[in-house]
């Protein structure tokens, strides 16, 4: 096992570092192979250097232990599709890079591995092109249900003070209702009903449908239409977002902000204007165009999923009678 895991400094500061099992694998992969290129694995530095590290190592694991089965997570296809669009030149060559990387993927197996290898390549999701965004934390504070409060650096939420807040994923979001209140929950849900962007609203019992009722799970859940995401953006003017809002933050977004990818080396800061997002996912699979692939090296038999099946990775896993722990 190998994943990412940087040290939190005290001061602020992060430390490149992998969790592994065995733990001493990171320092053996890190003395091959330097460490994990994390800055290329997410944001605005995403590029094939965090999957070629990958890929090399899963090779420097099997030349180790010539293990029966590797589960590898290659992720350079992602970032370029939500930056500039799924149909765009960069998305092209982000597909011709890691293709280039999977080919290199294949020799070094092949050259520890006697026998034939069974290739199982699965897309876990697909980057819907979007034209649109919704912004569910501005809904919420028109509605007068989401409060700020003023800092030096402009306006910063408060959820202690809020009566509900959206957090958002990509094309859908959990709206937390204070206290849980179920009439609350319902005027928050009649707030996106027909809302341009937003295709379903779930709220309830009604959450069970995705299996979403779960106690970690907002009241409210906002599903997005195929071409729509959903920004984390509380303030009505620009001059009021808070200064975090404007640099790569994971702590104090209450959500996921592609925008991100935009960030201007040159100012080093990121635009506040949502409309650059080209490419989305997550939103419920009612089009052709959203579906993914398995594709496999040999014939093999998949049992056909459902429609609310969205867990490719387990179709196949099960498939091979594999768990994972």
């Amino acid at each position: 096992m190998c994943t990412p895991a940087p040290i939190h400094n005290p001061d602020g500061s992060e430390s490149l570092w992998c969790y592994t099992r065995p733990l001493e694998l990171y320092g053996e992969l890190r003395d091959a192979l330097g460490h994990f290129p994390l800055q290329h694995f997410w944001g605005p530095m995403a590029n094939i250097k965090s999957s070629q590290w990958i890929a090399a190592s899963a090779v420097f694991a099997a030349r180790r232990w010539q293990p029966h089965f590797f589960y590898i997570y290659l992720p350079h296809l992602d970032y370029a599709a939500q930056r500039t669009g799924p149909d765009s030149v960069a998305a092209d060559t982000a597909a011709d890079e890691l293709d280039k990387i999977i080919g290199e993927l294949q020799n070094g197996m092949n050259d520890v591995y006697d026998d034939d290898i069974l290739w199982v390549i699965v897309g876990e999701y697909v980057i819907n092109k979007v034209d649109h965004v919704t912004f569910p934390n501005r809904v919420l504070r028109e509605a007068g249900l989401l409060a700020v409060h003023e800092q030096e650096d402009g306006e910063h939420l408060d959820l202690t003070a809020s009566k509900a807040f959206a957090m958002v994923d990509h094309q859908f979001s959990h709206v937390y209702i204070n206290d849980g209140d179920p009439v609350l929950a319902l005027k928050v849900a009649n707030l996106f009903r027909d809302r341009p962007g937003i295709a379903e609203v779930l709220v309830g019992d009604q959450r069970s449908r995705y299996a979403l009722d779960h106690p970690r799970s907002g009241e409210v859940i906002l599903i997005s239409t195929p071409n729509s995401w959903q920004a984390y953006y509380w303030w009505l003017s620009d001059d009021r977002a808070p200064s975090f809002a404007r640099t790569v933050d994971i702590h104090r977004k209450p959500g996921y902000d592609p925008v991100e990818l935009h960030f201007d080396p040159t100012t080093k800061s990121i635009p506040l204007d949502a409309s650059l997002i080209k490419g989305s996912h997550g939103a419920l699979v009612v089009e052709r165009s959203q579906r993914s692939v398995i594709l496999a090296s040999e014939p093999i038999m998949f049992p056909a999923p459902t429609v609310a099946d969205t867990d490719v990775f387990g179709i196949v896993l099960r498939h091979f009678g594999i768990t994972m722990r």
